[in-house]
């Protein structure tokens, strides 16, 4: 499969799916009709991705996530090892999704709000109980994700889904690369840059090979449970480096081959 990576437009006409072609800083966005789960019909209409404002590349119906899936995260978060906190599963709500540049907004009530950049998949296809080893046919492509958590609320609710599901808690983007087998997910870079006050420093730098359920195992996982939907997003799982962000930061998540994320921090 060549390469093709799919986004979500807003153009002074209206909002539109798109193939994002080209190489930064040149990149073109192409309007196709109907969504990025069949091959593409070019409208004939084109910006220049300058021109227009990239959006979440979609709106899933639900956000699967796996936490604790990094050692090195449990050990940072939970103060435990992850031989007695193996990974779990929680669910995002689709209305904390917003798309590169948008702000993360942080409520009042909420005191100590992480990042955690982490790399996502989005799902091609009605699917349950796929095996491990079958992931990559019902997954069309992978995106970048920050699973913004409040972890004050995590510790003193007991279960996720506050801490979680709050508004623009799931900055989701750039695009979605349909291309999975260019992504060497057994070894992925997987960094967040932190800019407070000015100053930019690396925060997250760490790897995918330290996942402890791979990509496949992941979809097993899930799809045991629950039937997954196309667009439904899941996201992987954070390494360590997370850490609180105040209004007036910038935070920005790259992965090479899906490129950058980044979210400016506002109070709400």
């Amino acid at each position: 499969m060549f390469r093709m990576r799919f986004g979500r437009i807003a153009t002074p006409e209206g909002m539109c799916f798109c193939v994002i072609e080209g190489e930064e800083p040149n990149l073109i966005a192409k309007e196709i009709e109907g969504t990025p789960f069949t091959d593409p019909v070019f409208s004939g209409r084109e910006w220049p991705l300058a021109d227009v404002r990239l959006l979440a590349p979609m709106l899933p119906g639900k956000i699967v996530a796996i936490g604790r899936n990094y050692a090195d995260h449990v050990a940072e978060v939970f103060k435990k090892s992850a031989e007695h906190l193996p990974p779990t599963l929680f669910l995002k709500p689709p209305t904390a999704v917003i798309g590169p540049g948008a702000a993360i907004r942080i409520p009042e009530f909420a005191t100590k709000v992480e990042f955690e950049g982490e790399l996502a998949m989005i799902v091609g296809r009605a699917c349950k109980n796929v095996k491990a080893a079958d992931w990559k046919s019902v997954i069309r492509g992978f995106t970048i994700v920050n699973d913004v958590s409040s972890r004050d609320l995590q510790f003193k609710d007991g279960q996720w889904a506050r801490a979680k599901g709050i508004d623009t808690f799931c900055p989701l983007g750039p695009w979605i690369e349909t291309d999975i087998d260019s992504i060497d997910t057994t070894n992925l870079p997987i960094k967040a840059h932190l800019t407070h006050k000015g100053v930019t420093t690396i925060k997250q730098d760490s790897n995918s090979n330290q996942m402890i359920m791979n990509l496949g195992e992941i979809i097993e996982f899930i799809t045991a449970s629950m039937t997954l939907l196309p667009g439904d997003v899941i996201c992987t799982g954070s390494p360590a480096g997370t850490e609180a962000m105040e209004p007036g930061d910038f935070i920005e998540i790259e992965i090479p081959g899906l490129g950058k994320l980044g979210s400016p921090v506002e109070r709400a």
